[in-house]
């Protein structure tokens, strides 16, 4: 169960990656889609197109004349008499442009002229003589009438929910069933007086459809009011500058050709369009009051299409768009005409419902492999790249095919599953971090937790094969010890020993394998490499010694007669790793190192040493640390071994010469040391390590080991 809890954790990040993918993308496919988020994206996609691509020439002017606030200051309060409307198409027509289009609803007849107020006052006061008079004065619709008959102009209608009835439809020429599944309808329209449309060449459809934000992304080219197919304003326009007199539909591939144009058809008819600099739109328009006052006789008009309508708030024209809150509507139909006549119709794939998913679900794996196998800076780092990646590659999608991808979604779709997927590994690497630090924090020095916690790959817990000090302890006479005290005070002593011993280990770079009894082993070069190690293995026991001197002479220590604290030390090649049943795991080494260890542990007794430190760790450390102890069989060992201690403290620098030289003296004349030694240890009675090596010089007489050859150490 363990091992299948640890391979689960290890998939973890994954599997919740997977699973926020999984509903990420059934949610996508059960659920409308944010039509909000998928015209942002559009958005962006043709604004970086538009700023990368070059302007585009066209062999045919597009000029708006912009009724704006300073027309209405001069030629007076809004709405104009049509006289004054009149006189404005009038100006424009002799400006010689090749059509007209009036962004403005003329459906009221002119009641301001002199012949429409006669009409009036005929009509109220029942005397025809009064409305006779009409016929001979000014009348605005009349003049209005033929100036829009000079020239090909198209007039403006708009969709009407509530209204039954239809209008004159468009002229259209249709090969095959119109290819159009979701058109624009009403049940009505609202379109200019007879008069008006009678004199004029075309209408078209002033109304623009908003989108779920409220913001005009779409131009129509085809409505329906009343089952009647109708051109939108900027279409008509088109048609007229063409000199078409119908348009024709082709069904396979849709496509609209008008004239010489020709142009791809949605399946809704409506044009997206491609946003337009406001330094462009300021290059085509001209105020209405210029050309009123004919200033703008550079030529400017002729041949152009004209889109007359207004920027002032007075014509409540001012319509919001992904741009600007405040756009002229003029100026959105003057963009729809522009765009016609370059042949632009971005749309969106016919396979998007395919290619969604599909983009969602190759992002979304890939940030599950990032999330899951890299940091989270590289991984978002990578993550970043390729959701840029992405975006480019829709604006060049929108750029050279006007295709329309929608990369919000599979950007939402990757930063969401990275942000599980990262957010869980995170998760489970602060637990690995948090059962690290459990598990070694009183076992390991705090700068060493903290190397492996940062870089955990540093430790190989499965288990390998280094070297390692091995330092064992173990309390003098505690058997006694324990019978003399009491349960509570007992441990109380032991809580402080254990707490003082570790904490000398953890300083000195060692780590606490177990705590045994009385008992405390502790390796050195484990987890993580350790410079010196056998040498700092020895001062870590010397500290152990005169800590622990202190230690027994003081409350609670005192009480119970602690003894002293013994240690046996030794380095070679060991095992180590994680060690046990898989619900209980214990870092721990095995080798002949931690064996020779605890064995010279109990060799103290009878060396009458309080540290023991084994030949191997002996030759690692500085000559003069260590004095040696003479030869001793320990368990396991067939040939006796060399055994050395720290120097006591207190010998002087003579003495330790003099001890060294007497030493010496045993493999050349162990005879002549003998005396020697017992001089020393005349000069140290308390020296009980010198005084055992003495005591076993009679053993090597007996044995016959001194002769005239050279005699074995002791």
């Amino acid at each position: 169960m363990g091992r299948i809890r640890g391979a689960l954790q290890q998939r973890l990040p994954v599997v919740a990656g997977l699973a926020a993918l999984t509903a990420f993308l059934a949610a996508a496919l059960l659920f409308p889609s944010n039509d909000v988020l998928r015209d942002r994206a559009f958005d962006i996609e043709l604004a970086g197109d538009q700023w990368l691509r070059k302007p585009a020439s066209s062999d045919q002017k597009v000029v708006v004349v912009d009724i704006d606030r300073r027309s209405i200051d001069t030629l007076g309060d809004w709405p104009w008499p049509r006289d004054t409307m009149a006189q404005l198409v009038e100006a424009i027509a002799a400006g010689r442009p090749v059509a007209i289009a009036i962004d403005i609803l003329l459906a009221e007849p002119d009641d301001r002229s002199p012949a429409a107020l006669a009409r009036r006052l005929g009509s109220v006061t029942g005397r025809a003589e009064i409305s006779a008079l009409a016929e001979g004065l000014p009348d605005g619709d009349q003049r209005l009438a033929r100036a829009i008959s000079t020239v090909p102009v198209a007039l403006g209608l708009v969709l009407d929910p509530d209204r039954n009835g239809t209008l004159p439809g468009a002229a259209v020429v249709s090969r095959g069933p119109l290819p159009f599944d979701d058109l624009w309808q009403a049940m009505g329209a609202i379109g200019p007086t007879d008069s008006l449309a009678a004199a004029a060449s075309g209408q078209g459809a002033l109304s623009l459809p908003g989108s779920a934000d409220g913001a005009i992304r779409q131009v129509p080219i085809f409505v329906a009011a009343g089952g009647v197919l109708m051109p939108g304003l900027a279409a008509e326009a088109l048609r007229l500058a063409e000199g078409a007199s119908s348009y024709r539909i082709e069904a396979d591939p849709p496509r609209l050709v008008v004239g010489n144009r020709q142009l791809a058809l949605p399946h809704d008819a409506l044009l997206r369009l491609v946003p337009a600099t406001p330094s462009r739109r300021a290059a085509r328009t001209l105020s209405a009051v210029d050309v009123f006052q004919g200033q703008a006789g550079d030529g400017r008009l002729a041949g152009a299409i004209v889109l007359l309508g207004g920027s002032a708030p007075q014509l409540g024209g001012l319509r919001k768009t992904s741009a600007d809150p405040l756009t002229p509507s003029v100026q959105i139909q003057a963009d729809a005409v522009e765009q016609m006549i370059s042949g632009r119709v971005p749309r969106t794939l016919a396979i998007e419902p395919v290619v969604q998913p599909l983009a969602v679900l190759m992002v979304g794996m890939l940030a599950v492999v990032l999330g899951a196998a890299l940091s989270p800076a590289a991984g978002s780092a990578i993550l970043t790249a390729a959701i840029a990646l992405l975006w480019m590659a829709a604006i060049a999608a929108a750029g050279l095919a006007d295709r329309l991808v929608d990369p919000l979604t599979p950007s939402i779709a990757a930063l969401l599953v990275f942000t599980v997927t990262a957010g869980s590994a995170y998760s489970l690497t602060r637990r690995r971090e948090a059962f690290v630090r459990h598990r070694l924090e009183q076992r390991l020095a705090p700068a060493v937790v903290r190397r492996i916690v940062e870089h955990p790959d540093l430790v190989k817990l499965t288990g390998e094969r280094r070297e390692v000090t091995s330092m064992f302890t173990d309390i003098e006479g505690f058997t006694a010890t324990m019978h003399r005290a009491g349960p509570e005070e007992l441990v109380a002593t032991l809580d402080q020993y254990f707490e003082g011993v570790a904490g000398i280990v953890i300083s000195h770079g060692g780590m606490v394998d177990k705590i045994v009894g009385d008992g405390l082993h502790a390796l050195f070069n484990a987890p993580l490499d350790l410079d010196n190690h056998p040498q700092r293995a020895v001062e870590c026991a010397i500290a152990i010694r005169a800590w622990s001197e202190d230690f027994r002479r003081r409350a609670p220590a005192v009480a119970i007669q602690l003894g002293r604290t013994r240690i046996g030390i030794e380095t070679g090649p060991a095992v180590v790793g994680d060690v046990g049943a898989q619900s209980k795991l214990d870092y721990t080494a095995h080798g002949d190192a931690v064996n020779m260890a605890a064995r010279l542990e109990a060799s103290n007794k009878e060396l009458g040493s309080t540290i023991c430190v084994g030949p191997v760790a002996a030759a690692r450390c500085e000559a003069s640390l260590l004095r040696p102890l003479g030869q001793l069989t320990v368990r396991g060992r067939e040939e006796p071994i060399t055994l050395f201690e720290p120097w006591p403290d207190d010998v002087p620098p003579s003495w330790r010469e003099a001890y060294l030289k007497a030493y010496a003296m045993l493999d050349r004349d162990a005879a002549q040391a003998a005396p020697l030694l017992q001089k020393l240890m005349a000069e140290r009675p308390a020296d009980i390590a010198m005084r055992r090596l003495i005591e076993r010089l009679p053993s090597i007489f007996k044995a016959g080991l001194l002769s005239e050859s050279p005699a074995p150490r002791t």
